[in-house]
């Protein structure tokens, strides 16, 4: 969803796309969620435990958390080049390492 939510935000500096209507990045934008739910839903349909696979609902749902947050981090900083990982950024990443292994225990 990064793309999706985030990356309209650089269309102001793409040749192209610099001037399109607010309903027209919105439709680009589901069209880019939609490829990844394609992706996304199969994936949390075989991983629950439920259906047969490994994972409880928790886990699960820490997993795209987490994996989230780390497409974010490398997202912003070679798209937006803002973003400067800093040590507190480093820590908080072993504190989510810490959750994960908290929640598979």
């Amino acid at each position: 969803m990064t793309f999706a939510w985030y990356g309209h935000l650089k269309f102001k500096s793409m040749k192209g796309f610099e001037n399109l209507p607010l309903a027209v990045v919105i439709i680009i934008s589901w069209g880019i969620a939609l490829l990844e739910y394609c992706f996304q839903v199969p994936a949390n349909r075989i991983g629950f435990e439920e259906n047969g696979g490994p994972f409880s609902l928790l886990q699960l749902k820490v997993i795209q958390e987490v994996v989230t947050l780390l497409v974010f981090v490398v997202f912003s900083m070679v798209v937006f080049k803002t973003n400067v990982l800093q040590l507190h950024h480093i820590a908080g990443f072993g504190c989510l390492i810490l959750a994960v292994y908290l929640l598979f225990k």
